[in-house]
């Protein structure tokens, strides 16, 4: 495994943790001396993702992180949190008897996560899933939150 820091191809594992199906590991850099951590996971067959106007397109896990990313934008978390997010997220999809899933389905579960971790994700996120048209959008949601 190479280095996420300095690309030398020389690492150990500090530590591993299996847990539905995603094994991580803690690595360490024999060179630079820094710690990164990698998650492996069985390729399953593609989910695909049905959405608002009938098209269909493959389930992407960066295009779910990208929308993370922008919910959490100069938000206390960590990558790592995003991740195990995205994983919790996609393992239930997984479980699903079906691969054809409704993108609304995965907007509710995302909702669903955000809720539990931070309250301003939680509505950057809603804002655009649910289509908020003005302020008063955004009141009514934060008395729900509260």
């Amino acid at each position: 495994m190479r280095c996420a820091f300095c690309s030398n191809d020389e690492t150990r594992v500090l530590d591993k943790r299996d847990h539905e199906g995603i094994t991580k590991r803690r690595r360490e850099c024999l060179k630079c001396d820094k710690r990164f951590t990698t998650y492996e996971r069985v390729e399953n067959l593609n989910l695909t993702v049905i959405k608002k106007d009938g098209r269909k397109e493959i389930f992407d896990r960066e295009k779910l992180k990208a929308g993370l990313l922008k919910a959490f934008e100069k938000r206390p978390i960590t990558l790592e949190k995003i991740d195990e997010i995205i994983n919790k997220i996609e393992i239930c999809l997984r479980k699903l008897k079906t691969n054809e899933i409704y993108s609304k389905n995965i907007g509710e579960r995302v909702i669903k996560e955000l809720k539990k971790v931070d309250d301003v994700a939680y509505l950057r996120f809603a804002s655009v899933y649910k289509n908020f048209k003005d302020c008063k959008d955004f009141e009514k949601e934060m008395k729900e939150v509260k």
